[in-house]
């Protein structure tokens, strides 16, 4: 898939995409208007000053539609899922933190499996829908430190209450796929995780940890320094949440229906590597701590195989590590200086765009 093809595929289509006030959303927002999709976002207000969407909407020409709401109201969101009519619905609405997940499970499950239900039931009336993309994680598996990486075969899971959310998650969408959407329009899951990229501020995220701790000069604090996790830049996942979409809407008898996006095997490397690789870009960088309190459990290896995506969407990571975390990097150092982020943005996508189009 070309970024040319995409735009063919994607113009003039009516997109609903939920938690657009996010990080990974208001990226995914940019990435589809300049495809030429119709775009009407569902979500909270962002959280937090600053956050991406505001600092876009401030940069930006005409806004997409945006409603404001939650996805555990399901008559608002019914009312807004009608009101959009979509072609197609990607659902990236979420509480994404497992920390914050052990401090209020119940909003979790709420907003991760209720909000999935309520959002699929609002998508069985709509008579001109053509695909559903259910975002979840790469924490989706039952993950015993096992030393390979999961595929989409392995058995779901997941201890802490976010994981597990969103394992619920997959298992509803699968209720409702096979239950309702059997002769309807395709419904399918895609799994990535710890994603970084310019204009992420959310607490306890790695990337913005360390921007703050640039802005207070005291080193970063590391809950789990050895951890292995599958880093990629933002752009990589939501290059392959489209190309699912594409894939569901024109080949939708061989387009998977639960599949991995991960980096390369070279990305995956340990927290405290990331860390001394993004601050080695930043000056005056104050380095990190092992923070000696007691922790959560969270897993301490986690991988993923990207096999079935490149064989059945021809989907492949187009940075490693390094390039990923030079590309954030180049995003906050021009948000330092004041530029505009709104083209910025745009320049990135296109950037990436010209990397999709230049290998196969």
């Amino acid at each position: 898939m070309t970024n040319h093809g995409m735009a063919e595929f994607w113009s003039g289509r009516r997109v609903l995409l939920t938690g657009h006030t996010g990080f990974k959303g208001a990226w995914m927002s940019v990435w589809l208007e300049q495809l030429g999709a119709e775009v009407t976002g569902y979500a909270l207000a962002p959280s937090g000053e600053p956050n991406l969407w505001s600092i876009l909407a401030a940069a930006r020409g005409k806004p997409p539609r945006s409603v404001i709401a939650d996805v555990r109201d399901p008559e608002r969101l019914a009312e807004a899922v009608a009101s959009a009519d979509p072609h197609i619905v990607i659902h990236m609405a979420a509480q994404a933190l497992v920390r914050e997940s052990y401090r209020d499970p119940l909003a979790t499950y709420a907003t991760n499996v209720m909000g999935t239900a309520a959002l699929l039931q609002a998508c069985r009336s709509q008579r001109g829908l053509e695909c559903v993309v259910i975002v979840t994680s790469d924490k989706v598996y039952e993950n015993h430190g096992e030393s390979r990486p999961f595929d989409e075969s392995d058995r779901l899971g997941g201890e802490d209450p976010y994981s597990n959310s969103k394992a619920c998650a997959e298992l509803v969408t699968m209720s409702f796929r096979n239950s309702f959407f059997a002769d309807g329009a395709p419904v399918a899951t895609a799994r990535a995780g710890n994603v970084i990229g310019g204009g992420d501020w959310s607490e306890e995220r790695l990337i913005p940890d360390c921007i703050r701790a640039l802005g207070s000069g005291r080193p970063v604090s590391l809950r789990y320094p050895d951890a292995i996790r599958p880093w990629q830049h933002v752009l990589e996942p939501l290059s392959g949440y489209l190309a699912l979409a594409q894939a569901l809407v024109t080949a939708p008898l061989n387009a998977p229906r639960a599949v991995n996006f991960g980096p390369d095997p070279s990305s995956f490397c340990m927290v405290r590597s990331v860390v001394d690789a993004f601050g080695a870009r930043l000056a005056g960088y104050p380095g990190w701590i092992r923070d000696p309190a007691p922790q959560p459990p969270e897993a301490q290896a986690l991988t993923l195989s990207s096999t079935l995506a490149a064989r059945t969407l021809g989907w492949r990571p187009r940075l490693d590590i390094r390039e990923a975390l030079s590309w954030a990097a180049d995003w906050y150092l021009a948000y330092s200086a004041g530029e505009d982020m709104w083209a910025f943005c745009k320049a990135q996508i296109e950037r990436y765009g010209q990397l999709m189009r230049q290998t196969p």
